[in-house]
């Protein structure tokens, strides 16, 4: 098949300028991409590159020079902007060019953490329960919530703003959060229940007919004596490997589960993906409570696809090696674009 390898960059790129599998990783730092990339020529497909900045117009130029089958999208922004991350699929669907991952759909529902919750609310799916702070009109009192809390940014992605300073104790220091995180990303904030107990990933493949992964589990290793650190995933609990070792950190397949909970799990991911109009691929990161309740906490509709990540890495757990994996990414792509609409 002939496969163009879409991904977004924070510079200006020149017109024909081509990325190898080196630069990827080492240059420009994207260990998802240059592991695609890899996988995608060892499957002797043929394949182009394209990183976009600011030219929406390269985009429709290379697909008409190029005439992919499918648009591996491996795009997060435009213009460094998260916000835009649904307005690739969509240039995609008007071109009429198959491409793997989520749809502008469930990118819009996924990416309002506020607007998930509620949707999810609704179709009663546990979640944390949760205020949201305007940046047009913070709030000034939380009223009768539960503490702590976890402060977070709406609309980020990564753990983009999550730090230790996220779990706030009183209303105090969830207000002080929300004021930094409101002039910090200039968006809207939000408060939600800290849910105690062992965070998981699930990861969900397909787009009717869905397989789920089997959980993967963030294991938080004892701090050094006189230290505290979070138990919880933030930015540098998840990106950053000094930080990870010096804390013990690590992700793997999850412990001994109580009966029924990897069953109650499959369920609610299947739940979860359909709820969202995820397709492809998408991951759930869900809290075990000590009771065994299950709590949605966030809604990946386009995972890191890296081959050490959880996705890859919980694929392989049941068979599916990283080449298989991409494959079938690809397929699903084809058939999506092959089937009426729902």
């Amino acid at each position: 098949m002939k496969i163009l390898v879409l991904f977004d960059v924070h510079r200006t790129v020149g017109p024909d300028e081509t990325f190898s599998v080196r630069s990827l990783r080492q240059d420009e730092e994207k260990p998802t991409e240059a592991d695609v990339l890899s996988c995608l020529r060892k499957l002797e497909h043929e394949v182009q590159t394209l990183a976009i900045y600011d030219d929406v117009r390269s985009v429709i130029q290379r697909i008409d020079a190029f005439k992919p089958d499918v648009v591996f999208n491996l795009c997060e922004t435009f213009r460094s902007d998260r916000a835009h991350e649904p307005n690739i699929p969509a240039l995609l669907e008007l071109l009429k060019v198959p491409y793997t991952g989520a749809g502008p759909e469930a990118l819009v529902l996924c990416k309002d953490k506020a607007l998930t919750k509620k949707l999810l609310t609704f179709h009663k799916v546990r979640v944390a329960r949760f205020l949201v702070s305007s940046r047009e009109r913070p709030l000034r009192r939380l009223g009768r919530f539960a503490f702590p809390a976890f402060v977070k940014p709406v609309g980020e992605e990564s753990s983009d703003g999550i730090a230790k300073a996220s779990l706030a104790r009183t209303e105090e220091e969830a207000l002080e959060r929300t004021r930094f995180l409101h002039e910090r990303f200039a968006g809207d904030v939000l408060i939600e229940e800290y849910v105690e107990g062992r965070e998981m990933y699930v990861g969900v493949l397909g787009n009717r007919r869905l397989t789920v992964l089997p959980p993967r589990e963030i294991f938080f290793g004892e701090p050094p004596a006189g230290e505290d650190a979070p138990r919880f995933a933030t930015a540098k609990a998840k990106w950053d490997d000094a930080y990870r070792k010096k804390w013990g950190i690590r992700n793997g397949p999850a412990a001994p589960l109580p009966p029924g909970v990897e069953r109650a799990l499959s369920q609610t991911a299947r739940r979860v993906y359909r709820i969202l109009h995820i397709r492809g691929v998408g991951r759930l990161d869900v809290r075990l409570t000590p009771a065994g309740e299950i709590v949605v906490i966030e809604v990946n509709p386009n995972p890191s696809l890296a081959k050490e990540d959880d996705v890859a890495q919980a694929a392989a757990q049941i068979g599916v090696g990283y080449e298989v994996l991409v494959q079938r990414l690809l397929e699903s792509a084809l058939r999506w674009s092959g089937e009426p609409a729902s």
